[in-house]
């Protein structure tokens, strides 16, 4: 809360001097207040009556009256039932305004290179198809939450590990061998992902009419999923990968190659990336040795087929398996070879899982485990959970063909955006190139701040035509208003008497209005925004931030003419409040991962 360390002090002597009581910090509560009181910042005065013994609102004078005269921020006061409503001085914003806005990085804070670094994990895809929606929540906020990471001056490093391995890679696999007839993305015209994505829903297809028709011959449907000869001929191909069999890997590698094409493609159209990439068929064994290790120290159990187990029943939670009967290693094992691995490589001070909320459980057993392995750092892993993003369609299935594709969806984003933005007109002073990176930008703009608009635990619905629509809380919305201060920017650039307004720290103006007020204690709120989204790693924090940011403005441009010929000192201040916010909402999208416009 702004000025709130300058105010709990005053407080604090308040209560002692009026009630002679050494007050206790956690007493002392401030929020905003509300639009339909005057003033900027509340205490509650609730914890304070039982030392006056006096009603709230007596209360609630007594202080005021105090911090009135002690507080130089505050101007005056009014009381609300329980609430002591203050109003903050005009020139104390201003001066703390003009402090924090001289340096044009603020909001963020520099990165220590010699501090340990903190690992984010995102994406994680398989290479059985393509990057789909559900994926795209994953990406975003992984990405977004790097920057906030960044901007609170953490050292960041973003990681990927590629699901490359396993029985789903061999259906792909083995229906391509089958139906595909060397169709390759060259001879298709197919995304490499997309194509691979075909042949695993063509297995599903044809593995479903083998159990059809081995069920019509008298098997139950457990007996004839296990006879099929597809499936057996999946588990036959997984057994031929493991052993290095220099066929199938040949056809794997080919195939994850094309995967790997199409990725990047979709990677860069989001614009994302990664600081380094893992694969699972790299680090699939890498925890057996310390399954071997937790036995020697007593954390594992051997039961009576070999089968190696951890009891968390008093955490908790349940009994886990570590390490199958035959010495195979299952996908916790995996896992904490691979934690163990990223930090010896990293050293890192915290890790950051990106993953959905459907594996809450195996994160939870996930840290127990290597708490209980003795590594310090297991206290320091973080599982970003997420709920599910739902179509109006309904819910997605890759086996049936029924996802979303994420190229695809951004075309339709694009398409959308497009078709918004002429309704709207204005748009013949642009080239073809311009508008179509103007489409692309609004396009991408719209799909990223829906989703990310959203509290990450919040299961959402996405609706593509509304997520574009320049009116309301949208990307596009945001975007308009920093493109409606840069025209005035740029208008005001030409004029002899204001041009040189850019080059000039924020002058004092005398009699603040209310619009100016609440558009400064706006934007001086990005940096404390910035620190509670990146303690949270909650992107949505800042795109709620921004969202109301430019209906601030919009009410303050409505309100007030930024540039008046008749008074180039009231100009030249708000065509300086103006740049300030501008900034400010290009740094909030920057966190987003979203481009800011300077002309639509």
């Amino acid at each position: 809360m702004l000025f709130e360390d300058k105010l709990i002090p005053v407080v604090k002597n308040a209560v002692s001097e009026l009630y002679a009581v050494q007050a206790d910090e956690k007493w002392i509560t401030f929020q905003e207040t509300r639009k339909e009181f005057e003033g900027e910042i509340t205490l509650v005065v609730f914890p304070f009556t039982r030392l006056s013994r006096k009603s709230p609102e007596e209360t609630g004078k007594q202080l005021g009256e105090y911090l009135q005269q002690h507080a130089s921020v505050i101007s005056s006061f009014n009381v609300v039932k329980g609430f002591l409503n203050l109003c903050l001085n005009d020139d104390a914003v201003q001066q703390y305004y003009h402090l924090k806005l001289s340096d044009e990085q603020f909001g963020f804070r520099k990165a220590d290179e010699q501090s340990k670094p903190v690992l984010i994990e995102y994406a994680s895809p398989n290479t059985n198809k393509p990057i789909h929606l559900g994926h795209l929540r994953n990406i975003l906020l992984g990405f977004s939450s790097s920057r906030l990471l960044q901007a609170t001056g953490k050292r960041v490093i973003k990681v990927s590990i590629i699901n490359d391995r396993g029985v789903h890679i061999c259906k792909s696999m083995l229906a391509w061998q089958k139906f595909g007839n060397g169709e390759t993305p060259a001879s298709s015209g197919m995304k490499g992902d997309h194509l691979v994505g075909k042949y695993y829903v063509e297995f599903d297809k044809h593995y479903k009419q083998e159990v059809q028709q081995l069920m019509s011959e008298g098997c139950t449907k457990e007996e004839a999923e296990k006879k099929s000869p597809l499936m057996t001929e999946v588990r036959s191909m997984l057994v031929k990968w493991e052993q290095g069999d220099e066929q199938v890997r040949s056809l794997w590698k080919m195939m994850n190659g094309w995967v790997y094409d199409g990725f990047d493609v979709t990677y860069h159209r989001l614009g994302v990336d990664f600081d380094k990439l893992y694969y699972e068929s790299d680090t699939y064994l890498l925890g057996k040795k310390m399954v071997e290790e937790g036995l020697q120290k007593g954390v594992f159990k051997k039961k009576e087929d070999n089968s190696v187990w951890i009891d968390l029943t008093s955490e908790g939670l349940d009994e886990k398996i570590v390490q199958r009967s035959d010495g195979t290693s299952v996908y916790i094992t995996q896992d904490l070879g691979t934690a163990l691995l990223r930090h010896e490589e990293f050293d890192f001070n915290e890790k950051i899982y990106v993953v959905g909320n459907e594996q809450d459980y195996h994160f939870k057993v996930l840290f127990k485990i290597l708490g209980k392995l003795g590594y310090e750092w297991a206290s320091r892993l973080h599982h970003l959970s997420y709920a599910m993003v739902d179509l109006p369609s309904g819910k997605m299935k890759s086996r049936e063909g029924t996802v979303v594709d994420a190229d695809d969806l951004m075309d339709e984003v694009v398409t959308a955006a497009a078709a918004e933005t002429q309704k709207l007109g204005k748009i013949d002073e642009f080239s073809k190139d311009e508008l179509s990176k103007l489409y692309e930008t609004l396009g991408l703009g719209a799909l990223k701040y829906f989703i990310l608009k959203v509290d990450p635990e919040k299961r959402m619905l996405f609706n593509p035509a509304e997520s574009v629509e320049i009116h309301g809380n949208t990307g596009p919305y945001i975007q308009y208003v920093h493109a409606r201060i840069s025209s005035v920017l740029r208008r005001a650039q030409q004029m002899e008497t204001l041009s040189g307004f850019k080059n000039l720290s924020i002058a004092e103006h005398n009699g603040l209005n209310a619009k100016e007020k609440e558009l400064m204690l706006f934007i001086l709120k990005f940096e404390e925004t910035v620190q509670k989204a990146a303690s949270a790693f909650s992107p949505a924090v800042v795109a709620n931030y921004v969202f109301e940011l430019a209906r601030t403005f919009n009410q303050f441009y409505h309100d007030n003419p930024i540039i008046d010929e008749t008074n180039p000192a009231t100009s030249l201040f708000r065509l300086k409040l103006s740049q300030h916010c501008a900034d400010t909402i290009r740094k909030s999208l920057y966190l987003l991962g979203i481009d800011a416009p300077e002309r639509m």
